[in-house]
């Protein structure tokens, strides 16, 4: 039985609904990727989301629509890939911080220049510099290709800790991840 794609409509809700539900799901682009092994939830009332000083010309995808990539550069030097979740004009995403690479591992080892599949999206800039992911994706629907999500078959454990790299909003536990996965950017 093939795995159930997701839509757009299954990201039309809380970004703190969907981001647990994340863990365990497929993400494929161009048919390279693996199980979503960790996220973190942002909200736009949140002073760690790039949405909370309000809509700017690099946070439009932010606001949504729903199911589509929200993607920005992290320290001026590294892409990251958001999902964007909520109704259309509340900006909040989900942050991929890291995958199980299962599939492509061929392209991404290549463009990493890794051999271990340990380290091959085991943190959010890594994972789109295997992928290919870049600005040029941003705004893009998650339902269409290039991009393709499936969703989990089973509700795996889940670990539930703070954020990382971040300043502001530390207390909240809004990071998810695949407890024990050797995958994780960072243990919890």
């Amino acid at each position: 039985m093939a795995a159930k794609r997701l839509t757009r409509a299954f990201f039309a809700r809380s970004v703190h609904e969907v981001a647990p539900e994340l863990i365990g799901a497929t993400l494929l682009f161009d048919g390279a990727g693996g199980t979503i092994v960790e996220v973190e939830a942002y909200d736009q009332d949140d002073p760690a989301s790039h949405a909370f000083p309000g809509m700017r010309p690099t946070t439009v995808s932010m606001f949504g629509p729903p199911g589509h990539a929200y993607v920005y550069r992290s320290y001026g030097v590294h892409w990251c890939l958001n999902l964007v979740c909520a109704p259309e004009g509340r900006a909040e995403a989900a942050l991929v911080r890291a995958l199980a690479p299962t599939r492509g591992l061929k392209a991404m080892r290549e463009r990493r220049g890794l051999e271990t599949e340990r380290a091959l999206c085991s943190g959010p800039g890594k994972l789109c510099q295997a992928l290919g992911i870049s600005r040029d994706h941003d705004g893009l629907p998650l339902d269409e290709p290039p991009f393709e999500l499936l969703a989990r078959e089973i509700a795996p454990e889940l670990a539930v800790g703070r954020r990382i790299g971040i300043t502001r909003a530390v207390e909240q536990p809004w990071r998810y991840g695949l407890a024990g996965s050797p995958f994780l950017s960072r243990r919890f």
